[in-house]
């Protein structure tokens, strides 16, 4: 997030509570000011000499529809439509955009205030431009409709642009749009800015980047966990029409590691690909992730001493999962004398540039970052390993070049969510309501941040929202292959485990669950009045159906699902979510409808094995994630709060998932529910 001193930095405006309504912006003038054709008065919004609006989106959009929120921010406070701003994607920055990574459920809380900020101060410049023109106090003048208006005068933006750009933005006030007065915030269920072009194939993802003279790079990859190249017979490669140049990358500083074979097109590329011939050493060729499951749970923390006697004790084993994004991992690098020019779908634009230019010794001048539209990410577009390779097979072909993953690359050599398992333990009153709780975690910690220890991995997991005293132990080893964030990270672990120990404890007393979980919430918490909210349009529970019911609170918001299920067929899911004011509407539900399939999908197949040293899966036949069909109908309820903006990308899955387990009417001993674990 941009602090406020580097915001300022930024923008050049000192803004203030409120407009002084009395306050002449000087003396009136004949007509307009010789000046800039551009109103700019910071890095976010831009209005030029036509009136047309540009807004700059500081942060990448992987489908969480950040540009379309920044489009509705910036038309919020420039009183104008959303169709009227046109958006444009930041490069790489953070001395000038501040914090661009995507994560964590952060965009929307940490751009809300910088993007209205820096369209109302246009706005703010603009009525005091036309205010002086007609010699009026500014706070006669109103802006609205693209236009600053006094009595039955009006001034179009386009006509204001050189006076306002002629003005010291430190001298103007600044005072942001009250809620009360929104016209677009939280009430219009805007589409995406960018569907059409997206539906019609316009929309240029990061896999879509071909600069010019740009040659096409696939890898053949290690065959085993962590196998190293031995040797290389390249001849028969290099003799086929198109291929360039063969290279062996490094794992230490090229990405994954493996053999690059560098063509002028994709297709000339794979055959290469097939015809080197590689041998390899090291690694783990045995490897089994039902002995590295079976490790994890021999590891497990002991039940510490109850109060009392333990009622129900219960063991929950979740697997590895990959991301699997519809845009399987791709880069473009394009090494020169003067640095380093990528084009890449990641996460984190800013991030890479100040990595990169740290790795290869540049200033970060020299590293150029352009951030294309990514399909899907998830967490996996954190990490860099596309790009370094795709600068590796540059640098050797001294072209452009564009690394591609096939969907098997993408599966097998992810950075994958680890596995966990999870030991509750529960004594509980002469109701058979809960009194304590114990939750021992095994798991591993994250390979891409080390630091991701223990006491880590139990902050980020541990969200536990009711009122039961307890205990959690955590113990976390290290990964036997590559691990990352995936959607929701530790607390996809934690509640899902949670969730499903506090419906079979409560079924097991005859509790109602719904009742069990208002018993241990305050009257007055905002989670409680999501519970309500959700169970009220859910009704009653349909003939043949089984619910379950499941809750949430994390990143500033909260959500209740209930999930209605015939079998392993979700019918139905409802969804109740508190996310402070809300900006997007359209937003909202769809974040939340991606993590219902995602739940869906994982609670009945999707998971990720290791045979024989190599990950089974290979592509969507098999690593199986829920179809058209399979996909429920979604409700979702906007509860009104007056809590701050909250997050939401990741806060759907977790209790999703336990609502939805719990709603198959099967005993859940783990996820998936449909097939063993690991």
């Amino acid at each position: 997030m941009i602090d406020r001193r580097a915001f300022l930095g930024g923008v050049l405006v000192v803004s203030a509570p409120v407009v002084l309504p009395g306050l002449t912006a000087g003396p009136a003038a004949a007509g307009p000011a010789e000046g800039p054709a551009e109103l700019a008065p910071n890095v976010f919004a831009r209005l030029d000499s036509g009136g047309r609006i540009t807004a700059t989106v500081p942060k990448p959009d992987s489908g969480q529809g950040v540009r379309t929120l920044v489009a509705l921010l910036v038309a919020e406070e420039l009183a104008v439509g959303p169709d009227d701003v046109r958006v444009e994607q930041a490069p790489g920055d953070t001395a000038r955009y501040g914090s661009q990574s995507v994560g964590n459920s952060f965009s929307a809380r940490s751009l809300h205030q910088p993007m209205r900020t820096a369209a109302a101060t246009a706005r703010c410049l603009l009525v005091a431009a036309a205010a002086a023109r007609w010699g009026v106090p500014v706070g006669e003048c109103s802006a609205r409709d693209g236009a600053v208006h006094h009595g039955r005068r009006r001034l179009r933006y386009a006509e204001l642009v050189r006076d306002a750009a002629a003005l010291d933005p430190a001298t103007v006030p600044v005072a942001l749009t009250p809620q009360a007065e929104w016209r677009l915030l939280g009430r219009t269920r805007a589409g995406r800015v960018d569907a059409r072009d997206v539906v019609t194939g316009k929309a240029r993802y990061g896999i879509d980047t071909r600069p010019r003279g740009a040659l096409v790079a696939v890898v053949l990859r290690p065959p085993w966990i962590g196998a190293l190249v031995d040797t290389v017979d390249d001849t028969a490669a290099r003799a086929l029409p198109g291929v360039v140049a063969v290279t062996a990358l490094d794992p230490a500083t090229s990405g994954q590691g493996g053999v690059a074979v560098v063509a002028r097109t994709t297709p000339e590329a794979l055959k290469g690909r097939d015809a080197l011939r590689v041998t390899w050493r090291g690694g783990t060729p045995t490897a089994d992730s039902r002995v590295w499951l079976d490790a994890l749970e021999a590891a497990l923390p002991p039940v510490p001493a109850a109060p009392g006697p333990v009622a129900f004790e219960a063991t929950y084993r979740l697997p590895l999962l990959a991301h699997a994004p519809m845009e399987p991992m791709n880069a473009t690098a394009h090494v020169t004398a003067t640095g380093i020019d990528v084009w890449a779908p990641t996460q984190d634009p800013g991030g890479l540039r100040t990595q990169l230019a740290r790795q290869f010794g540049l200033d970060a001048a020299a590293v150029r970052v352009g951030t294309a539209l990514t399909g899907g990410a998830f967490g996996r577009r954190i990490e860099p390993d596309p790009v370094l390779e795709a600068i590796a097979c540059s640098r050797v072909a001294g072209a452009p070049v564009s690394v591609l993953w096939t969907r098997e690359d993408d599966l097998r050599h992810d950075s994958y969510r680890p596995m966990s398992v999870h030991r509750l333990a529960a004594a509980v009153d002469a109701g058979g309501v809960p009194t304590w709780r114990s939750h021992g975690v095994s798991t591993w910690g994250l390979t891409v941040l080390p630091f991701f220890t223990p006491d880590v991995i139990k902050r980020s997991g541990d969200q536990f929202p009711y009122a039961v005293p307890g205990q959690v132990d955590v113990v976390a080893g290290p990964a036997p292959l590559r691990t990352g964030f995936w959607r929701s990270v530790y607390a996809g672990h934690f509640q899902y485990a949670e969730e499903v120990f506090l419906d079979a404890l409560g079924r097991r007393a005859g509790l109602d669950p719904v009742e069990l979980r208002r018993r241990l919430l305050p009257a007055d918490s905002r989670l409680r009045r999501a519970l309500d909210a959700a169970v009220a349009r859910a009704g009653p529970v349909p003939a043949g159906l089984t619910r379950g019911v499941a809750c949430h609170d994390d990143y500033g918001s909260v959500i209740a699902v209930v999930a209605d299920a015939e079998g392993d067929r979700v019918r139905r899911v409802t969804a109740a979510v508190d996310v402070g004011p809300v900006l997007h509407p359209s937003g909202v539900r769809a974040q939340v409808e991606g993590g219902v399939v995602d739940a869906v999908s994982t609670v009945f197949g999707a998971q990720v094995t290791v045979r024989d040293g190599r990950v089974v899966q290979t592509s969507f036949r098999d690593y199986a994630w829920a179809r058209i069909d399979r996909a429920p109908d979604v409700d979702v309820v906007l509860v009104p709060s007056d809590a701050p903006v909250g997050g939401l990308g990741e806060l759907a899955f977790p209790p999703a998932a336990a609502a939805v387990a719990i709603a198959s009417g099967r005993e859940v001993t783990g996820m998936p529910v449909t097939a063993p674990v690991g």
